[in-house]
Parts: C-alpha cells; structure tokens; sequence
C-alpha cells in the first residue's frame, strides 16, 4: 500500500539540530536555495503524519490526506517568516489541518472519519496547540512563548471551561475525577473540554494571522 510506503520513507527522516534549521532557513529565504527548501519540507513531515493519524479509522483515505497535508507544509515553508520569533510547527500544523479540513469537507469523507473515541470529527488536543515538542528543530524559546500564549488565552475562558482545561491538560487530573470535583456528569466535562479547546483554537488562530 502507498501510505505503508509512506510511512517506511517517514522512518528516513534525519530531524535537525536547531543549528541546522536556522541554517537552512537563512540559506532558503535569504539565498533562495531550493535544496534547503526540500530539506525543511522532509525534515517536517512528521507534522503531516502527526495530523493525518486523526482520521486513522478509515485507510482507504489516508494518502489524499498525507497529499493535502503536505501541500499545507509546503505552503507554511514557502510563506513562514523565521524572524517573527514563532515556532514554525504551530505555523506550519495551522495550515496543514486546514488542507486537511478542506479536503475532507469537499469530498464529502468528514463525516465518515472517526478522529476519537468520544466520536468527535474535528477535535484538537490542547498539545497540537502548541510547537510539537516531539519535533527537536523548534527552539525552547519559542515553545515557551507559546506556552505562554496558551495559558493567557486559557485564562479568558468561561470558570468551567478553564477549571476542565486546566484540570485535564495542566493537573493531568482523570477526566471522571473531574466530574466528581465539580459535581458534573462525564458528559459535560467531555462537552466543556472541546468547548474550550474550540475557544482556545480561535484565540491562537488569531495570532497565527497577525504573524503572517
């Protein structure tokens, strides 16, 4: 199968000290080196699968959204301004997703892909709202920023809403515990994490914006 390929050549990737990425960012933006360009494109892939593997359930469609996934990351390289001090995963997964959604909405294949076990289709866990710390080229500096970024748009949210975000992702707080500590069902805290994470997610692509 094309994605068992895929995901044999995805085994190749060499991740990139932060010395190296900075490097080949100056050489593809300021020298317009084309290699550089191919390299970072490889080099972040791993974001396309990162993305794809929401939509595992159903194989036969995986490939078309490897294709619109890398069309995102090419797209986000091609456009990224190393400058603005952002890390490029969080850039780059904005416009991947987005690819992604596009395709799944205009092929009419959305509602026939299971992204979790609650049976929600477009879910986001609070970590692809970050830099992907599991990709080693993005700097602690900008991780750490948009940590920072997380925690202030978290706090503009509704009491419940924070008090679930916070319990789940920061308190690493069980999600039936939850429930029990504030006197709600499972249902609700399930309802309140993607409420929050949908207001989170604006609040971010908000920035994402200014930064382009």
């Amino acid at each position: 199968m094309l994605f068992d390929h895929y995901l044999s050549e995805l085994k190749n990737v060499t991740l990139l000290s932060h010395d190296e990425e900075q490097l080949l960012w100056r050489e593809y933006k300021e020298a317009g080196n084309l290699d550089a360009r191919r390299k970072l494109i490889e080099c972040y892939q791993p974001l396309v699968f990162k993305a794809v593997m929401r939509w595992r359930s159903n194989p036969d469609y995986m490939m078309d959204l490897v294709q619109e996934g890398t069309v995102g990351l090419i797209e986000a390289v091609e456009t990224f301004q190393p400058e603005r001090g952002v890390a490029f995963s969080l850039f780059a997964m904005h416009r991947i997703r987005g690819r992604i959604l596009n395709c799944l909405e205009k092929e009419g294949k959305q509602s026939g892909l299971a992204a979790n076990s609650h049976g929600e289709d477009d879910t986001v866990m609070l970590e692809d709202l970050l830099a992907d710390t599991a990709v080693p080229v993005a700097e602690q500096a900008e991780y750490n920023y948009l940590v920072a970024e997380l925690r202030s748009a978290m706090g503009r949210l509704p009491a419940k809403e924070q008090a679930v975000l916070s319990g789940v992702y920061l308190d690493e707080q069980a999600p039936q515990e939850l429930a029990d500590q504030l006197n709600l069902s499972l249902s609700h805290i399930y309802r309140l994490q993607k409420q929050g994470i949908r207001r989170v997610r604006g609040m971010l692509s908000r920035l994402i914006h200014e930064i382009r």
